[in-house]
């Protein structure tokens, strides 16, 4: 498991934004600064669950989504948010992590 980005809920329009209509949120590139940082704004009807939505979470690539979500409190089941990348997100210790397999490497 290796760090990939942090996602920071905000309120306010950041440039370059990219929406996912599947999701009703808008983000900004984590590849746009050297720290991953991920700025995450979401619309009010955002199906994503409302810790996800209010607190910032730190984001990981996994070789094998399914392994790493054993014994794990799953509050997003995997999905494929974009061709070749699945993802999920656990709670611990009360804060949202999210995980990131990538299909094609």
């Amino acid at each position: 498991m290796k760090y990939h980005h942090i996602g920071i809920p905000t309120q306010e329009i950041q440039e370059n934004e990219i929406y996912l209509n599947k999701y009703k949120f808008f983000c900004t590139d984590h590849t746009s600064n050297p720290y991953g940082i991920q700025w995450m704004r979401y619309e009010p009807d955002c199906p994503l669950p409302e810790i996800v939505k209010k607190i910032p979470h730190v984001a990981f690539e996994v070789d094998d989504i399914h392994e790493a979500l054993q014994d794990k409190q799953v509050i997003i089941e995997p999905n494929s948010p974009s061709e070749g990348v699945v993802v999920a997100f656990i709670i611990e210790d009360g804060a949202p992590i999210e995980f990131i397999e990538y299909l094609h490497k």
